[in-house]
Formats: structure tokens, C-alpha cells, sequence
């Protein structure tokens, strides 16, 4: 643990000047406000930096607009991408008028949600691990407006591009659902992806790995460690800054939309989760799979929830287009040892109960981590709370199933409005444990519905006229 002692030490130490203060609003982006290092002292760590919250996206009125930014001293690293040496530091939001944490910033809400764990004394940790798959693409462009409609997006590994004059096209481009994982010089990302990891670790995020994915068009993964919850939405919002920043540097574009490529797979984000207490992880027994019975119920409740759940950690429409049979997408709510089909994973980790978790592979990147972590941690306790089983595990071939058996096995929803719809109906596992208030999920769903639902439905889309144009 850090102290805002030692923060104010290192701005002294290495004459810092300028103190970057990140915070995230309520769809999911990072926001940022730049002081002078005159303007901290050891009351921001506590009362916080004033500022206006009126434009934030679905938080306040502009008559009671003002909030404060508390800084986290655990959070401190020096922002690579800034000119003049630059402090980052991530900031929670409260109430100035109050002093009371603010129940909209996201950032509050997974806090409320490791209290709530600590609470029911079942546990007193949660780790989750998240693996955000992204494409980096060499060309985007996009429009929207009332005579047309269009989107365009190009790579030079994408293997749309085999036959294109490129003065010499030399052919190495990886065909569609073969990108993982041939070696250079098919793999044209190998130094991008090298210097993404590595500007990540001097962010202080923990990095493992990194990979080409199965997409052609330049498909990619960076692998981070597990960490506690906020720690690790922290260390999510981070790898996604460093990635953008760095591709941005050598006039690339990255992007963590789950389905930007027609016909080859989108970008998930399979996120590993599992609960200890006292040094000791509650996961690990002799059930199936070497999962204990509090493991079962996790997923139990995670099953039950799954359509609620997924209007928070696949918040977009596009996220809709990745949930679909074919593409190793994760759309039956079951869960097994080996079937990456199921929407519930159980890795091996061998004799190592520390190793042993589970992995929600529903989940995309576009999500906002600090509230889909709170919200599967929310399902999860609520199956073990209430002894939810989750039935038989499903290790049968998905595509060798019958229709009889496939009939069986309940899938993710079709869209965003309809797992809004489920959130609708179904959120008193967030709310009664006081994690998400009622005022929270009524602004999620409205916002959602007004500013990205409806607005899609107005509009025609381009493959309509192609389909209608001459009907």
C-alpha cells in the first residue's frame, strides 16, 4: 500500500510538475483532469480535487453539478505519453456537499462490492482477470447522418487485401479465423504488441504475454495478471489506454469493438473470477472439475443471471453481433471443463488450488469493468447465498447436439435491448445487497435505451439496401 505521504515524496523527488487525475464515467471511458502539482496536497487523498460533473455522461444536473476527485495513492505512475513528466493517478468521485461516495461513479460501485463480500463472510477477496482481445487497424472511417451511412476499416494484414496493388503486395495475410497464431511474417504485429506490453509494465500493471487472435485483419491479445477487483478494472482501463497510445504513435488505430469484421470472430473479453478468504482460495474441491461447492453455486448464480448480467457486461449493440453460433462465441448459458461454447469455462490448473477459477467468456471489452465485475461478483454471491446448483456441466460437442438437447440449453439474448429488458426484471441481486441502488440501474437502462438502442432502430442500415432497394 502506498500513502499520499509518499506520492507527495515522489512529485518532490523526480520535480514532477504536472499531476494527472483519471477518473471513469458511467458507459466506461476514462476522463481526465490535469493539475499543477501545487494543487495536491495529503486532503486530496481524502476530501478530494473539486471539479464539474455536469457534462459527465449520465451523472449530474448542471445546478449541482460540483464533485470532487479522490485521488488513490496505489495507483500512481508516470504517464509515458505526456511531453512534460506527468504523475497518473485514478480517482474515485464523492458527494463535496455530503462527503458521501458518490453512487453513480462506477468506481464506488466495486467498492461497494468487495463490502458486500466482506459482509455476507463468506469471503474477503475477489481476483478477476480479464482478456481483452482488440483489433489494430491501419485505416477507419465512419459516417452517420441523414442521406447515408457507412463504415470502412483496413489492415494490411486483412485478407481482403491478397489481391490489392500494394508495390509489392508480398501475401502474408492471415486467413479468415487463422490468425492464431503463425509466426512473422504473417504476424506483422509481433514489435507493436512487444512495446505495448512493455509500456504497460511501467504503468505498473503486471504483464504475462501476448498474441495474434484468430482474426485476420490484425486481431490481437496482451496478457495481464490477475488481480484483486479494482485493481484489476484499474489495470484494464490502463492496458486500454497504453494499447490506444501506443498504436496511435506508429498511425495505427485500435479498437475493442467486439464485432468490427463481418464473417470472422469478434473480440470478447473471457473473464477468470474466483473468491478466497484468509489467504485461502474458496474454489478449489472435489466436485467437477476440482471445483468446490461454493464454486458450483458462483455458477449457478451467474447462470441465472446471465440475461440481466449481459446488459452490463456487454453493454453495446454491437456486442450482439460477437454472441452468435459459429464463431466459438459463448452463447449457451452452461458451463464445462473444456466446451469454449459454453458461456462458463472451467481452465485446468492442474494440483494448484490457487489456480483454480472459472471463466465468464460472455464479456466484451466495451464494458465499464469496475460495474461488470461488481455485477458478477453480485450473481455469484447471490448462487451461493441462496444454494443455486447449476445443473449438469455440458461437455458434449455444442454442434454434434440434437435439436432436442440443443432446445435444452438456454441461450445469451439476441440483443441489447432484450438483456436490458432481462435487467429490467431481474436486478434485485445487485440492488438488495445496496452494491447498485435503484436510481443507478433505472439511469443505466434509460441511457442505454436513448442514446444507443432507439437511435440504432431510427436508422436505415447500409445492408438494407442491398436487401430492399429494388423491392
Amino acid at each position: 500500500m502506498t500513502t499520499p505521504q509518499e506520492i507527495l515524496k515522489l512529485i518532490q523527488d523526480k520535480n514532477i510538475q504536472m499531476i494527472d487525475l483519471k477518473f471513469i464515467d458511467m458507459p466506461g471511458t476514462w476522463q481526465h483532469l490535469t493539475v499543477h502539482k501545487d494543487q495536491i496536497d495529503e486532503s486530496s487523498f481524502s476530501d478530494g480535487v473539486p471539479f464539474d460533473g455536469s457534462s459527465i455522461r449520465g451523472w449530474k444536473a448542471i445546478n449541482e453539478s460540483d464533485m470532487s476527485m479522490v485521488l488513490d495513492p496505489n495507483t500512481a505512475w508516470i504517464d509515458p505519453f505526456m511531453k512534460e513528466p506527468t504523475l497518473s493517478l485514478i480517482c474515485s468521485i464523492k458527494e463535496p456537499r455530503t462527503g458521501e461516495p458518490y453512487n453513480r461513479c462506477p468506481r464506488v460501485i466495486a467498492q461497494k462490492a468487495i463490502d458486500y463480500l466482506v459482509s455476507t463472510g463468506i469471503g474477503d477477496t475477489a481476483f478477476f482477470g480479464p482478456e481483452a482481445e482488440f483489433f489494430i487497424f491501419d485505416d477507419v472511417r465512419f459516417d452517420q447522418n441523414q442521406h447515408s451511412g457507412y463504415y470502412y476499416v483496413d489492415s494490411v494484414e486483412g485478407r481482403w487485401n491478397s489481391g490489392r496493388q500494394e508495390g509489392p503486395n508480398l501475401g502474408y495475410k492471415p486467413r479468415y479465423k487463422e490468425g492464431y497464431f503463425p509466426v512473422a511474417p504473417t504476424d506483422t504485429l509481433q514489435d507493436i504488441r512487444t512495446e505495448m506490453l512493455l509500456v504497460m509494465a511501467e504503468c505498473g500493471v503486471p504483464i504475462e504475454k501476448h498474441h495474434h487472435e484468430v482474426a485476420t485483419g490484425g486481431q490481437c491479445e496482451l496478457g495481464f495478471r490477475f488481480g484483486k477487483l479494482i485493481e484489476a478494472a484499474d489495470w484494464l482501463m490502463t492496458y486500454k489506454y497504453v494499447i490506444k497510445n501506443v498504436a496511435n504513435k506508429y498511425g495505427r488505430t485500435v479498437t475493442f469493438m467486439p464485432k468490427p469484421v463481418f464473417q470472422d470472430n469478434g473480440s470478447g473479453m473471457h473473464t477468470h473470477q474466483s473468491i478466497w478468504k484468509d489467504g485461502q482460495p474458496l474454489f478449489a474441491g472435489d466436485k467437477y472439475a476440482g471445483l468446490s461447492e461454493t464454486a458450483l453455486y458462483y455458477i449457478g448464480g451467474i447462470l441465472k443471471h446471465a440475461s440481466a448480467l449481459l446488459a452490463l457486461t456487454n453493454p453495446s449493440t454491437n456486442s450482439y453481433k460477437r454472441l452468435v453460433p459459429g464463431y466459438e462465441a459463448p452463447v449457451n448459458l452452461a458451463y464445462s471443463q473444456g466446451n469454449r461454447s459454453a458461456s462458463i469455462r472451467i481452465p485446468l490448473s492442474g494440483s494448484n488450488p490457487k489456480a483454480k477459477r472459472l471463466e465468464f467468456r460472455c464479456p466484451d471489452a466495451t464494458c465499464n469493468p469496475y460495474l461488470a465485475f461488481a455485477a458478477m461478483l453480485c450473481a455469484g454471491l447471490d448462487g451461493i447465498n441462496n444454494k443455486i446448483h447449476p445443473g449438469e456441466p455440458l461437455d458434449k460437442n455444442i454442434y454434434e447436439l440434437s435439436p432436442e438437447e440443443l432446445a435444452k440449453v438456454p441461450s445469451t439474448p439476441g440483443s441489447l435491448d432484450l438483456a436490458l429488458e432481462a435487467l429490467e426484471k431481474d436486478h434485485a441481486f445487485l440492488t438488495k445487497s445496496g452494491v447498485f441502488t435503484e436510481d443507478f440501474i433505472e439511469t443505466w437502462i434509460s441511457y442505454k435505451l436513448d442514446t444507443e438502442v432507439n437511435p440504432l432502430r431510427l436508422r436505415p442500415h447500409p445492408y438494407e439496401f442491398a436487401l430492399y432497394y429494388d423491392a
